[in-house]
């Protein structure tokens, strides 16, 4: 047992101060003989001394026996945020989660939580550390999480999807003091208001369920941060249980219940946190299933296959340990079992972290002594012939140290073992292949050339003025599990998908919504730190002057083309929802997720929540022609066309 850290110089004993250290986050190399960690220097020396010290990003060598240790700070990272769960991409880059303000404006930090408005991360970063350039990969309004490279070339990550109203903000006597600021720009004055838009308030009324939407899922993105969404399409239909419909005066829309969808998934599951794959088993990916409070992220342990030709309906759940981990048995049952951070070995042993204490996460001394209920262990498991596993004997003999530190405001002394987390293989892997964005499908690269557009100057023209394209080919179309919100959809003189003889609706609008960083709490005079994204209407002002016009339509909103399809140049970088409306406006089907695009990305999808393998109606997805792109483009060539000789620069 090597402490790595003690070896290269760092850290101290006993009383914490200036030199205490704390580490997180091992990933290992693809050679097997150097790892990535994150650490943060620095305890307060004195009682009530207050400290902004930050995670930072390290790398280690020298792991093999008899070698010297080194470790170094990654060069190019930002310096004065917390960067941490970094994982080294197939071009040596490295992706990282931290909290550096979307933009870089410092007057935004730090983004808060959808939640109760915390301080979270902003979403997935990117290092070239031999160049020092820096990129947002996605940007997500309430933290993405845990992320890393599977053989197939994807970045899989953990992302907290909470795309609902402010709770802290929708009371009518506003105890936490929520305002909006008009925008995101520097030195702009908050306003005695609170204005939400989308999606639907919380609390329902005589026909809208009220919309609470608070999960953990697993997510991909290429190392370009182009085709961010859920794990091979995965989502609420094929993993969860039980969730409302949206329209309650409609008798076609039903509440989900998995039991009666017909999906192959028997095991529901509703937070899936420190996802990895593993290396003895293409397409195997462990997990861990876990209450939404007190257990230190520790919860079920559970595997999944989703190789990316699997089809999101056939991803099943398998639970390799007890239910009971996923909740709050009191008291516990004799094999009770709670873990966290699983690794698969490459000759295929299993370890985790693992517990057994049954409730919330508790301290059995006293603020000044505390004595932590839970014992984090790391620990060999041992499968059983059930398909289930137990916990088996521990890597360790233990490690027990006595520490002191101002927390800061009391002397905090603790004698005991530390806990152990976050395994992994010391071992050389093979290398994936870079995968970039792939070329533009059929359907889109016909309606391209039927606008005699050249799709090079269309990519260029989008990096030029940072923004990205959305193309659906067919807004009718939705996925056959899906009967939560409305799916007998028409457009007024066109298209229309029909499943039965319930209520058919009217659609003629699609509407995009832009994560804005403009919600504050406090004294107006004295604000707290740090914003929460809100919901607003499309304002980018290059998104605006580049789509079609759409007179009398809702703001931010394009229309849907005769063939259900829909085009729309969208701000590159920021999260993005959408929802389609009726003629007159009002919202028929709303998008449940934040999603965001590169400059110059074009995501194009057959619908909206597109088939998984049928529509609604028993169809295949949609592949026409969107004439919604040959419409967009056509228009925009007639009405821009001094852009061409100039090369697409940013100048009016």
């Amino acid at each position: 047992l090597r402490n790595l850290t003690r070896e290269a110089g760092f850290g101290m004993t006993g009383m914490q101060t200036e030199d205490a250290i704390s580490v997180r986050d091992p990933a290992m190399h693809w050679s097997g003989e150097k790892a990535l960690f994150s650490m943060i220097i620095g305890a307060p020396p004195v009682q009530y001394q207050y400290r902004d010290d930050y995670w930072q990003l390290y790398e280690v060598s020298g792991l093999g026996q008899g070698a010297t240790v080194s470790i170094t700070r990654v060069a190019g990272q930002p310096a004065d945020y917390n960067n941490v769960q970094a994982a080294y991409l197939a071009d040596d880059s490295l992706v990282f989660v931290s909290d550096r303000p979307r933009n870089g404006q410092r007057h935004l930090y730090p983004q808060l939580d959808e939640y109760e408005s915390t301080p979270t991360p902003t979403g997935l970063w990117k290092l070239e550390p031999a160049t020092g350039v820096l990129k947002l990969l996605q940007h997500s309004p309430s933290g993405s999480f845990d992320p890393f490279l599977d053989r197939y070339g994807r970045i899989v990550f953990t992302r907290w999807d909470h795309l609902q109203r402010d709770q802290q903000g929708d009371e009518e006597d506003n105890p936490y003091g929520a305002f909006d600021v008009p925008s995101e720009a520097p030195g702009a004055q908050p306003l005695q208001s609170r204005t939400e838009v989308f999606p639907e308030p919380r609390i329902g009324s005589a026909n809208v369920a009220g919309l609470r939407f608070n999960h953990f899922m697993p997510w991909m993105v290429r190392a370009d941060g182009t085709g961010e969404e859920t794990l091979n399409h995965v989502g609420r239909h094929e993993l969860h249980a039980y969730f409302e419909r949206s329209f309650l005066d409609d008798d076609a829309l039903d509440d989900f219940n998995p039991g009666a969808s017909g999906r192959p998934n028997t095991n529901s599951v509703l937070n899936l946190i420190h996802t990895t794959d593993d290396p003895t088993r293409a397409g195997r990916y462990l997990s861990i299933h876990v209450p939404e409070f007190g257990t230190h992220g520790a919860g079920q342990l559970i595997a999944f296959d989703a190789e990316p030709e699997r089809e999101a309906r056939a991803i099943e759940i398998d639970y390799l340990s007890g239910i009971e981990g996923s909740v709050f048995p009191n008291p516990a049952p004799p094999d009770f079992a709670r873990y966290r951070n699983p690794v698969a070995l490459g000759d295929g042993q299993l370890l985790a972290s693992h517990t057994t204490t049954a409730g919330y996460a508790s301290n059995l001394g006293t603020r000044p002594s505390p004595q932590p209920s839970y014992q984090f262990r790391i620990r060999r498991l041992l499968e059983g012939g059930n398909g289930q596993v137990s916990p088996g004997t521990p890597l360790t003999a233990g490690i027990v140290r006595t520490v002191s530190f101002y927390d800061p405001d009391v002397l905090v002394s603790y004698t005991g073992p530390f806990w152990e987390l976050s395994p992994i293989g010391v071992i050389s892997r093979v290398r994936p292949a870079v995968v970039g964005e792939p070329a533009l499908e059929t359907p889109e690269q016909a309606a391209v050339a039927d606008a005699d557009f050249s799709l090079a100057s269309l990519t260029s023209f989008l990096r030029a003025w940072n923004l990205g394209l959305v193309v659906v080919r067919n807004v009718t179309t939705r996925d056959a599990l899906d009967r939560q919100q409305p799916y007998n959809l028409r457009v007024p003189g066109g298209v229309q998908t029909v499943a039965n003889g319930g209520q058919l609706y009217d659609v003629a609008h699609m509407q995009v919504i832009q994560g804005d960083q403009v919600r504050g709490y406090g004294d107006v005079d004295d604000p707290s730190p740090g914003r929460r994204v809100l919901a607003r209407w499309l304002t980018d002002l290059a998104a605006m002057r580049f789509n079609r016009p759409n007179a009398g339509g809702p703001p931010g909103s394009v229309p849907i083309a005769s063939d259900g399809s829909v085009a729309v140049f969208v701000p590159a970088g920021r999260a993005l929802s959408w929802q389609i409306n009726a003629p007159d406006g009002e919202p028929v089907v709303r998008e449940r997720y934040w999603l965001s695009l590169q400059a110059g990305e074009i995501r194009a999808c057959d619908g909206c929540h597109g088939a998984t393998t049928t529509n609604q109606a028993g169809q295949a997805p949609a592949q026409n022609p969107p004439l919604a792109l040959t419409e967009l483009l056509t228009w925009f060539d007639a009405t821009h066309e001094r852009m061409f000789a100039n090369g697409f620069q940013q100048n009016p």
